[in-house]
């Protein structure tokens, strides 16, 4: 993705940012900016954010982030509220799904 199409987050005058690609799935690509190709985006992110923050701050429900990966590692409930988050990682994120 260019770094023209990259969205920012909002991030405190001064504060440490790092680049970080987002993948929202299914019903959940509604959460992304408009400017966001298929079902992702990149963002810049503070450096200590914590993965339910940056959901909190894509306004997606957290009942409805069911498998949430960083760098396609599972993220535990218990781990969503530690800061993970390195330069260039991907966060992707999908619902709960029903099927049979």
């Amino acid at each position: 993705m260019s770094s023209d199409a990259r969205t920012t987050a909002p991030v405190a005058a001064g504060e440490e940012t790092i680049p970080l690609r987002v993948k929202l799935f299914a019903s959940l690509h509604v959460y992304l900016p408009e400017d966001s190709v298929r079902n992702e985006t990149e963002l810049e992110v503070p450096a200590d954010i914590t993965p339910n923050a940056l959901l909190d701050q894509l306004r997606v429900p957290r009942e409805m982030a069911h498998l949430v990966l960083r760098n396609g590692v599972y993220l535990k409930p218990d781990q969503r509220d530690q800061p993970v988050f390195a330069s260039g990682d991907a966060f992707a994120v999908w619902p709960p799904v029903a099927g049979g």
